[in-house]
């Protein structure tokens, strides 16, 4: 779709962000940054979404295209079992079918190597922008991952990820790592069981608390004199001569420059009639915390079974799943014995058993596994969304190029291949 040549370009003074998620509040933060006047909503609040209970991991040497053709080796039985950790329930939906059918078609080598060197040049960008919202005075900080351990049973399992750090490194990325076996696994981190066999020890990579850094993310748009919105839903958003009119569910309408959506799983709803044809598919992921005896230096990863686990406040959060379903469907306590039975057999000393802080959150996929950012069909109507697994990774590099795009009317050129309009 092509989309109307913009007006010489003075800059906005006012914008609105619907989403107070990592996306949509690194973006205000980085449009405040060029004297930008922000406004944001949520009609739940501050990292309500997906931002809250995800692993937290800033890992761009691992952010890839989810379509990959590893899914597909699943199988249909494989993906219709409850207990699968790429679950598809059942369903006539017929946006599903719409994203399956897409995220088929994009699951195969080729797309997948051209997707990875689209995602490669914003990658490179992730944890520079961590870096300069540490600089700008937002007070959570970035954790560096003193060790970060994929873990396997066999050396058979791990060839798996060495081949797909083979094509990373085709498509241009880097990522440094050391090969273990069990035993020097478990002398690096303690908290392996006897049944781990083989592992990768990934360098260079960070994580954080997500909750914690998302409102103190808030608490700096705040501070520096923005207006955060919370239990305001957005009920529409329409052009009004030079600008966008934000209407609220409770009658409200206030007028800006422009509008930024930044809506996860529910992008579509606002973005579709500007042009977004895209389907924008929740992809749940549940997670879950639980004491531990030795709680790890950094993150532990058991790729087999698509477990991720991170060390927060004295616990390991657990998380996994994929789970394509409807944003706002119940928690299913299947996907967290699930989890919890894949770890149980590769951790030592962890009460899988004495679980707090239940928890699902909808990862907004797309098909091809690209995010969307940028302009609309309306030069004023922006949306920043559809990372899949990475918009905690790559949220303050996704805010930082949108900003300059919406302030200055120019598309950096690492945003290309993101258009929300292809």
């Amino acid at each position: 779709m092509t989309r109307p040549s913009s007006p010489a370009h003075p800059g906005p003074s006012r914008v609105a962000v619907v989403g107070a998620g990592m996306v949509g509040l690194s973006t205000a933060w980085f449009l405040q940054e060029r004297d930008v006047e922000v406004t944001v909503y949520d009609r739940e609040g501050v990292a309500a979404g997906s931002s809250w209970g995800n692993a937290g991991w800033l890992t761009p040497g691992l952010a890839t295209p989810l379509p990959e053709p590893a899914v597909l080796a699943y199988g249909v039985r494989a993906v219709l079992s409850p207990s699968s950790p790429v679950y598809v329930p059942p369903s006539a939906n017929p946006n599903l079918l719409r994203f399956l059918a897409g995220f088929t078609r994009n699951s195969t080598a080729s797309r997948w190597l051209r997707a990875m060197r689209a995602l490669v040049p914003i990658n490179s960008l992730a944890l520079p922008s961590f870096d300069l919202l540490a600089q700008g005075g937002v007070e959570a900080r970035t954790l560096e991952a003193k060790s970060f351990i994929a873990a396997y049973r066999t050396a058979e399992e791990r060839r798996v990820l060495l081949e797909e750090l083979e094509q990373i490194h085709a498509a241009g990325q880097t990522m440094e790592f050391d090969v273990l076996d069990g035993d020097e696994a478990r002398g690096i981190e303690p908290s392996l069981s006897d049944e781990v066999g083989a592992a990768l020890r990934l360098h260079g990579q960070r994580y954080i608390d997500p909750g914690h850094f998302v409102h103190a993310l808030a608490d700096a748009v705040r501070a520096r004199g923005g207006v955060v919105r919370e239990g305001v839903e957005v009920a529409g958003v329409r052009e009004a001569g030079t600008g966008v009119a934000v209407l609220t569910g409770g009658g409200e309408s206030d007028r800006f420059d422009a509008v930024v959506l930044a809506t996860g799983a529910w992008l579509g709803r606002h973005a579709r009639k500007f042009g977004v044809r895209s389907v924008v598919q929740a992809g749940r992921g549940y997670s879950f915390s639980v004491p531990v005896e030795h709680v790890p230096s950094g993150p532990v990863y058991f790729p087999a079974q698509r477990v991720a686990c991170t060390p927060l406040g004295g616990r390991l959060r657990v998380a996994g799943m994929m789970e394509f379903r409807r944003p706002e469907a119940p928690l299913d306590a299947r996907r967290i014995r699930a989890i919890a039975e894949a770890a149980r057999p590769l951790l030592r000393g962890a009460d899988l058993d004495a679980r707090q802080d239940e928890w699902v959150g909808s990862r907004p996929c797309t098909p091809d596994g690209l995010p969307l950012i940028g302009a609309t069909r309306s030069p004023r109507v922006f949306v920043a969304g559809g990372h899949g697994m990475w918009g905690i990774t790559l949220g303050p590099a996704t805010g930082r190029l949108l900003a300059e795009t919406i302030v200055t009317g120019e598309r950096p050129a690492q945003l290309a291949p993101f258009d929300p309009l292809r």
